[in-house]
């Protein structure tokens, strides 16, 4: 399968299994993470941004003080892909 090939909503459950934590939030899934203070937070969005410039791929970041919530989706194919399943694990593993 084509990492950039939409998937069903049957793959989309079997990959979140995979990537515990993130959760569906209709043709995207979405993760939120605590940390200390705000310099960590933006410590964490610096290298996400860093692994997503590299995978070509691009969350939609949301940052409150010290919490950071991160939603991906394959905007040109307009929903789920292996692509963001790729980048979740990637993020998970900072």
């Amino acid at each position: 399968m084509a990492r950039r090939t939409l998937l069903t909503d049957e793959e989309i459950a079997a990959r979140l299994g995979e990537v515990p934590g993130w959760t569906r939030t209709g043709k995207a899934i979405a993760r939120s993470w605590k940390f200390r203070d705000f310099r960590e937070a933006l410590a964490f969005i610096n290298k996400v941004g860093e692994l997503a410039e590299a995978m070509n791929h691009h969350p939609d970041i949301e940052n409150s003080w010290s919490k950071v919530t991160l939603t991906l989706t394959t905007h040109d194919r307009g929903g789920l892909t292996l692509f963001d399943f790729d980048l979740a694990k990637k993020i998970d593993a900072l």
